[in-house]
């Protein structure tokens, strides 16, 4: 299926929405992003991404609580195949910009909503509060967006569906939902503290350098026996005494030469 020439008009802001709405762009379709007067607040958080994102996209700042930006809104959905928003059901609803209220003006509109979950869609949160939720943070920040990610990749596949639907046609995307995927290696015991890809396993470990830290995956059997022969040691000492000896920097190239999966972690 394809999107080329469809018509997608978006008011979904910070991360999911124009990230999914980035990749219809460049799939063909033909996006407005309406925003509102102080503009999509991602753009304090982060200019360049924001940037990257709405590369190509027409975006038009209009004040949806107002008579003059409503109007301008059902005036540009009249001729658009699909609406993509990330607001909850109260405020789309407040806004006139639910299903319900447009599908009178608007009857060849689909709709694409964006929640932070579907099955509790007016509780607030963000990808740090959707991880926490799912049980994928531990003592640290996570080092990426994966709720919001997942959620956009979600978020494109059903643009495409919805634009090959029947008018009327609508669907919901939760960001909780979307990291449902990555649970799997935990409910089965394998990312867990000690579960073999989770730092239960010698040879599938983090390791501290002499400057810096390594990750080591030799996971298959004929990278372990490489990785104990290559440092000379014997299954039953700690690998952690022999990563002391180099810097990252220098495993990875020994590693190369051994033709062992072993990398510098980066900053």
């Amino acid at each position: 299926m394809t999107v080329e020439g469809a018509r997608v008009v978006s008011i979904a802001q910070n991360v999911p929405g124009p990230l999914a709405v980035a990749r219809l762009r460049l799939a063909g379709a033909v996006v407005r992003k309406l925003e509102p007067p102080t503009g999509d607040p991602f753009i304090e958080l982060s200019p360049d991404w924001y940037a990257e994102m709405h590369a190509g996209i027409d975006v038009e700042r209009v004040d949806l609580k107002s008579q003059r930006g409503r109007s301008r809104v059902v005036e540009l959905l009249r001729d658009a195949d699909l609406l993509i928003t990330s607001q909850r059901p109260s405020a789309l609803a407040r806004l006139g910009l639910d299903a319900e209220s447009l599908r009178a003006a608007c009857p060849r509109l689909r709709f694409l909503r964006i929640v932070g979950s579907v099955q509790d869609p007016e509780r607030p949160g963000h990808d740090l509060t959707y991880q926490a939720q799912a049980g994928l943070v531990g003592d640290a920040m996570p080092r990426c967006l994966f709720a919001d990610v997942m959620a956009s990749e979600r978020a494109y596949a059903a643009a495409i569906e919805l634009v090959h639907a029947a008018p009327g046609t609508g669907a919901d995307i939760g960001l909780l939902e979307s990291v449902e995927p990555l649970l799997a290696s935990l409910r089965y015991g394998l990312t867990t503290p000690t579960g073999v890809l989770g730092g239960g396993a010698p040879r599938y470990r983090i390791y501290s350098a002499k400057d810096g830290r390594v990750a080591v995956a030799a996971l298959e059997t004929h990278f372990e026996a490489r990785l104990y022969e290559a440092l000379g040691a014997s299954r039953d000492v700690d690998l952690a005494e022999h990563f002391l000896a180099r810097p990252a920097a220098e495993w990875e190239s020994w590693a190369r030469v051994h033709d062992l999966p072993i990398v510098a972690l980066r900053p």
